[in-house]
């Protein structure tokens, strides 16, 4: 059942703080389903569906990833590639006491703290992007600029 308002999340307050343009996307949540069922109901390419990924480094300090849809984030490469000892995800418990939000929610935007963030470099190649809103089953698409001109990400090549 779609949606007929834009949900009020902190990722929506912030978006429309930054004045950033972006469209609504409702979808049947599936738990588990990932970005795989998102990109599915919403017909469309799961490479440009970008997954927000709660991780903390060694010293258990939380960041943000954001990673193509279909690919994978290799935590060597990345640690590699921005000075860490090593990478890994958080626990769901970890994940939503840092993000303020419920995984399978999780949007980079109006997180509970501040935390670094780094950005699939190739994410900006893409003429569009859909990403969380802050909430299970609900997407925004906007363009990938906006992302990097309100984040202001650390870009990085880590997929696999």
């Amino acid at each position: 059942m779609a949606r007929k308002k834009t949900p009020v999340t902190p990722a929506i307050r912030a978006l429309r703080a930054a004045g950033v343009p972006f469209s609504n996307h409702s979808y049947r949540y599936e738990t588990g389903g990932g970005t795989r069922v998102s990109a599915r109901e919403l017909a469309v390419d799961e490479h440009a569906v970008i997954k927000t990924l709660i991780m903390q480094n060694e010293n258990n300090d939380a960041l943000i990833v954001l990673m193509h849809g279909d690919r994978e984030v290799s935590t060597k490469a990345l640690a590699r590639e921005v000075g860490l000892k090593m990478v890994r995800p958080c626990d769901p418990a970890g994940a939503e006491l840092n993000s303020g939000y419920q995984v399978g929610g999780t949007s980079p935007f109006g997180t509970r703290k501040s935390m670094p963030v780094y950005c699939e470099r190739s994410i900006l190649e893409l003429p569009l992007i859909y990403i969380n809103g802050g909430a299970r089953g609900y997407l925004v698409s906007l363009d990938p600029k906006e992302l990097v001109r309100v984040l202001r990400p650390t870009l990085v090549n880590v997929q696999r």
